[in-house]
């Protein structure tokens, strides 16, 4: 399916009145992006040199992948259910890799606040899209 189409899907599903417009979250993701790229490979480099144990680096794995996998679901799927599911699983590992990684390198957290309060935002959006196309 191309751009246009998931686009297209997207725009037809019923929102809430709060929901920011959908030309705010390409240049929100660019950003929380630069610092999940700065502290997600300073924990990884940490790791595979055997300065953090390799269960600190699980929950940033997780979210990783539970991230990247987000837009095939949601657009590519067309699931708004999996979706949800999806998002909760990045907003859980996110707070599982913040309380992890805090004894080792506190910046690590605070750097990644602004992507929690996101995925917190991006989490009750999802669930509140959920329920009203369901």
């Amino acid at each position: 399916m191309d751009s246009t189409a998931m686009s297209n899907w997207y725009s037809q599903l019923i929102k809430p009145e709060w929901a920011p417009p959908g030309w705010l979250f390409g240049p929100v993701w660019s950003v929380l992006y630069i610092l999940i790229f700065i502290s997600f490979s300073y924990v990884f480099v940490k790791t595979v040199r055997g300065h953090f144990p390799y269960l600190v680096a699980l929950p940033f794995i997780i979210n990783l992948i539970a991230n990247l996998t987000f837009t095939p679901i949601q657009f590519g799927l067309q699931s708004n259910f999996l979706a949800a599911i999806n998002i909760f699983v990045v907003l859980c590992s996110l707070i599982w890799a913040m309380v992890v990684i805090y004894p080792y390198a506190k910046w690590v957290t605070y750097i990644n606040i602004p992507y929690l309060i996101w995925v917190i935002f991006a989490t009750i959006l999802q669930f509140n899209i959920t329920y009203l196309n369901w």
